[in-house]
């Protein structure tokens, strides 16, 4: 029998486990070819609205391979439900047979969203942060600035959000971790304020646009997972020095850089993996005065890493 995982032993699990680290090897692996990823599989509802995604891959001789669903309901918070739903799936690489269900309820696609966008600060910030700005006050606002310590030395942050109540909320409860937090609802005073950004919402029109954006400024964006999201305009990556990518077949249907390149702003030719990256700074950010862009869609070799460790550390 597969072994079962519930969602507090999952999160016990996270807490002694290098998630950055093993999110970075990762991405250097899918880059350079090691890793099988298909097309991710895709539901879109509109009544009520939500979304739901399928990876699924596996590290070439690895030991397994891993399914993942993850959902997203905007409404579920109204039924005192989490917006985020899912679970991932374990099988032997030699048999097929299951191994483990993680029945995490979408933690980990958070957890391994937000080592993502860790990995890319890594790699892609400027090295004097004065400011980190924040679009969205959800769970990713929170989890990208969590997962940020240790990599960029700044605990003053300005967040964007849509509804007072969220962004009060936001504000106390990073405030509670020692962080300087100003809330407002005009993008541009957060671009204006920041040179290092994170995007993290659903928006389906640019929030974020070309003139507004600094010279050195870095942008992590992560909202844009699926064909009809956007979260900059697409002029902000046509005048970037540096287009970075998790996974360029998937950035092609998906995310910022697909928007981007329909607009006929970018061609594919100018984005770098970031695995590549990982693997030679040279190809990343080599100056403060860039402005640089990475694009987050979320690649299965993340769920593969994230759930591998998972596993070892609960079996």
């Amino acid at each position: 029998m597969p072994l079962v995982v519930e969602l507090d032993r999952i999160k016990e699990a996270v807490k002694g486990i290098e998630v950055i680290q093993d999110i970075e090897d990762g991405f250097v692996a899918y880059s350079q070819g090691k890793v099988q990823v298909p097309p991710v599989g895709e539901l879109i509802f509109e009544d009520p609205p939500g979304d739901v995604h399928i990876k699924y891959g596996a590290i070439n001789g690895d030991d397994y391979y891993v399914i993942k669903l993850a959902s997203g309901f905007a409404d579920n918070p109204l039924l005192g439900i989490p917006r985020i739903q899912g679970m991932m799936l374990i099988f032997s690489q030699k048999t097929g047979e299951p191994i483990a269900f993680l029945l995490d309820q979408g933690y980990l696609t958070n957890v391994r969203t937000a080592a993502a966008g860790a990995v890319a600060a890594k790699h892609m910030a400027p090295k004097n942060v004065n400011r980190i700005g924040v679009f969205g006050t959800g769970v990713q606002g929170r989890m990208q600035i969590e997962y940020l310590k240790g990599i960029v030395d700044c605990t003053d942050i300005i967040a964007w959000g849509r509804s007072e109540e969220s962004m009060s909320s936001y504000k106390s409860d990073m405030e509670a971790q020692g962080y300087s937090v100003e809330t407002t609802t005009d993008p541009g005073a957060v671009a204006a304020a920041s040179n290092f950004i994170v995007m993290s919402t659903p928006s389906k029109e640019p929030l974020l646009r070309a003139g507004q954006i600094k010279p050195g400024t870095h942008i992590t964006a992560m909202g844009s997972d699926t064909p009809d999201k956007i979260e900059l305009d697409p002029a902000i990556l046509a005048n970037a020095d540096v287009v970075v990518v998790d996974s360029i077949p998937q950035s092609a249907s998906r995310g910022e850089i697909a928007r981007a390149t329909e607009a006929g702003a970018i061609t594919p030719d100018c984005v770098i993996e970031l695995g590549n990256v990982i693997a030679d700074p040279s190809l990343g950010r080599t100056s403060d005065d860039q402005t640089t862009i990475t694009d987050l869609t979320g690649v299965a070799v993340q769920d593969i890493q994230i759930s591998k460790a998972v596993y070892h550390a609960v079996k």
